[in-house]
């Protein structure tokens, strides 16, 4: 499977997420919620992740998934102990801090980063902030397929 990673486009140049991720600063990415939900348990290593900026329509880096925790039900102290010992990784403002902290995490570690030529993202009405797909053309302009949340299910 492949993944698409929305990333959050607020705060000044530099600060960005993608800006992170391509300048090396950042090599882990999180999702949480109250209870589990995508991409929780459907990432896995060598997998390919690709990122596009939350309002762009253009998707623009790739990278290999290299390591997977996935967490549930944790408490507040296993939160923010979790946040800290990856915040090296995951390099989160105070702000963003504040927004992952859930009982369900899955912190997703990179490598093997590399821009790519622009994939015109054609987006459709349904689609979440991460999308698991069986490759990256059955979201692309002139190659998409309708999204269905099939391969998202947890079993």
């Amino acid at each position: 499977m492949v993944h698409l990673v929305y990333c959050d486009n607020t705060g000044k140049k530099g600060e960005k997420v993608l800006d992170k991720i391509l300048a090396g600063k950042k090599t882990m990415v999180i999702r949480g919620a109250a209870g589990r939900k995508i991409p929780h348990s459907r990432v896995f290593e060598e997998e390919d992740l690709y990122f596009m900026e939350k309002g762009s329509s253009e998707i623009t880096a790739k990278a290999k998934v290299k390591h997977v925790e996935n967490y549930v039900k944790l408490s507040e102290e296993e939160i923010t102990k979790v946040l800290e010992a990856n915040q090296h990784k995951l390099n989160l403002t105070e702000k963003q801090k504040i927004r992952w902290h859930k009982k369900c995490l899955c912190l997703i570690e990179f490598h093997k980063v590399e821009e790519i030529s622009p994939l015109i993202f054609e987006r459709q009405g349904n689609m979440d902030d991460w999308l698991i797909l069986e490759k990256i053309d059955d979201v692309a302009a002139g190659t998409s397929i309708p999204y269905n949340y099939e391969k998202s299910r947890f079993s």
